[in-house]
């Protein structure tokens, strides 16, 4: 099977799955949420599918104009610039549709827990430690997950020990799952300007 033919066979699926969730057909509960979670899991790849055929047909329509004996000069030399340009972009739109087409993790949809701790650096890392605790919390609220705080210790300036907290909703562990490690951050220290 061809790249195209499994393209075209990921857009008859989603069709089907908008006739089945839109049909006069009752479905049981458990049958319409796991279409309905198919239909979510597709829509971005339809997306990108449609964004690379367009482009596609961009570039040929493209190259329809200058290979015309017909058209002028100026025109044949804009379609030349316009050519360029929207090849360029053919292979970003195929890497975007390819890494959307890799296998999903099967816990990619659960839940993540976050733990932040001060390492080394007394103050200062527990200050560093409450903004990357934060900068967490204000990334669930922008992508609409749930951000619950389960213990946290804190610094008599502000800053934490550790803190623990649970964020909740659609793609939170596989947009987490990568945040690992330590994270080092070298500045004007605020104990020593405040003091």
């Amino acid at each position: 099977m061809t790249f195209d033919e499994r393209l075209d066979r990921l857009v008859d699926r989603q069709k089907e799955l908008v006739e089945a969730l839109s049909g006069q057909q009752a479905l049981a509960s458990d049958e319409f949420a796991r279409l309905s979670k198919e239909y979510a899991g597709l829509t971005p790849v339809i997306e990108a599918v449609g964004a690379l055929r367009k482009g596609q047909a961009e570039v040929r329509d493209l190259a329809e104009i200058m290979a015309d004996p017909e058209s002028d000069a100026e025109m044949r030399a804009l379609a030349e610039e316009e050519l360029l340009a929207a090849k360029e972009t053919i292979p970003s739109l195929e890497q975007a549709l390819k890494v959307l087409l890799l296998p999903k993790d099967e816990a990619d949809d659960r839940n993540a827990i976050l733990e932040v701790r001060a390492g080394t650096g007394g103050d200062e890392a527990a200050l560093f430690a409450a903004d990357l605790l934060h900068m967490y919390q204000r990334y669930a609220e922008i992508r609409g997950w749930r951000f619950e705080l389960m213990s946290m210790s804190e610094t008599g300036l502000g800053g934490i020990k550790e803190a623990i907290a649970s964020l909740g909703g659609r793609g939170a562990y596989a947009r987490l799952k990568f945040e690992s490690g330590v994270h080092r951050v070298q500045r004007v220290p605020e104990t020593e300007a405040s003091g």
